[in-house]
């Protein structure tokens, strides 16, 4: 399998579609999945953030320098993504409630009750917990693509664990 590294200097170097298309690939599922946690299901705006992303990353592929993975570079790319989006639509920065358009028969009850419970965390919270919790990244990954400091991301985790613990007890997860 061809490492991201090789496939990133055949996109900046040679303009090579293909190899941007196998990276699109490889990292369109957790994109997709970081998006949707943070719209609490809204798969469509989630769509339209992770093509944003990708376009984003193809766009400015010759500015990653290797510092980081090329996973986490993209991530924080998507995170900037759903920060501006935020940023220009205030009304999501507040979510309380599961977007209505969702049809509550066709979300499980447990990923209804999750979206429920992540509408309670600030957005800072909710980012982090999910970026942990979902996604896997540790507390140094977290802080990369949120270039947040590593304490302030371990603040986020404890308030919003505490937050989702206490609402799943009360509602009988616990």
């Amino acid at each position: 399998m061809t490492t991201d590294i090789s496939l990133v200097a055949q996109v900046a170097v040679l303009g090579k579609r293909r190899a941007f298309d196998e990276l699109v690939r490889r990292y369109q599922s957790p994109v997709r999945r970081f998006f949707l946690h943070q719209t609490l299901g809204d798969e469509q705006l989630s769509d339209d953030l992770a093509q944003d992303t990708f376009i984003k990353a193809y766009t400015n592929i010759g500015k990653f320098r290797g510092l980081a993975s090329f996973q986490t570079w993209l991530m924080r790319i998507a995170y900037n993504v759903f920060y501006d989006y935020t940023r220009s639509h205030k009304q999501l920065a507040d979510m309380d409630n599961v977007p209505e358009r969702q049809n509550s028969q066709e979300i499980p009850t447990l990923k209804m009750d999750l979206y429920h419970a992540l509408a309670l965390l600030k957005p800072d919270e909710r980012t982090c917990i999910t970026l942990q919790l979902i996604d896997g990244y540790d507390i140094a990954g977290i802080a990369k693509i949120t270039q947040m400091k590593e304490g302030t991301v371990k603040s986020h985790l404890s308030r919003g664990k505490e937050k989702l613990a206490n609402y799943l007890k009360q509602n009988g997860y616990g």
